[in-house]
C-alpha cells in the first residue's frame, strides 16, 4: 500500500484571533486506498479542496469540502468502475482540553495535515460496494466466468452432489 500523501498547514502563520476564520481553497491529493487487496484511487492525483478554519478561545473548527472521482475495480465482477463521492468532513482540535473526543488527529505541533485527513474522509465516504453498474451479476463461483455477459439459460453448471454422501457413493 502507498504512504497516504501528506499536506500541511501551519495554523499559526495564519495569525487568526479568537472568533476570526479563514476559508482557503488549495489542492489536495486524497492519495488511493487498498481494501481485499484491491487498489482504489481517486481519478485525478490532485483535487482542490474548501476549507473553513475558525479560531475559538480553546482552539479550532475544521470544515474540509471536496469532490472526487473513485475509481477501481468492481467488487462483484473486478471489471472498471468508478463512483463520484461529494465529501465534507469535519474536526475540532482543542489543545486545552484533557478529553480525546476534542483533539483532532490531523493536527499536531500547531500544522493541520489536510493530506492525511482527506485520504480518511474519502474512506469513510466510500460505498459499501462499488460496482461496475447497478445490477452486476458478478462472477460465476464454479468457473469464474463473467455473469454479466453470460446468458442466464446457457450458463448452468448443474448441482453439485453434497460432500456428505460421497462415501455412500462409493458403496455402489
Amino acid at each position: 500500500m502507498t504512504p497516504v500523501p501528506s499536506t500541511t498547514i501551519d495554523l499559526t502563520s495564519l495569525s487568526l484571533s479568537h472568533g476570526e476564520g479563514r476559508r482557503l481553497e488549495l489542492p489536495v491529493r486524497p492519495g488511493e486506498l487498498e481494501l481485499a487487496g484491491q487498489v482504489y484511487a481517486s481519478a485525478t492525483p490532485e483535487v482542490r479542496a474548501k476549507l473553513d478554519i475558525s479560531r475559538s478561545s480553546s482552539g479550532y473548527a475544521f470544515r474540509l469540502r471536496f469532490g472526487v472521482r473513485l475509481e477501481g475495480p468492481c467488487m462483484r465482477c473486478l471489471e472498471p468502475a468508478g463512483t463520484d463521492l461529494e465529501i465534507e468532513a469535519r474536526e475540532v482540535d482543542q489543545d486545552r482540553t484533557g478529553d480525546e473526543e476534542l483533539r483532532s488527529p490531523y493536527v499536531e505541533d500547531g500544522e493541520l495535515d489536510i493530506g492525511r485527513w482527506a485520504h480518511d474522509a474519502m474512506v469513510l465516504a466510500m460505498p459499501a460496494r462499488l460496482l461496475c453498474r447497478e445490477e452486476c451479476a458478478g462472477l460465476c463461483p464454479v468457473c469464474g466466468e463473467s455473469l454479466n455477459d453470460a446468458d442466464a439459460g446457457a450458463h448452468d453448471h448443474g448441482a453439485a452432489p453434497d460432500p456428505r454422501w460421497a462415501k455412500l457413493r462409493d458403496l455402489q
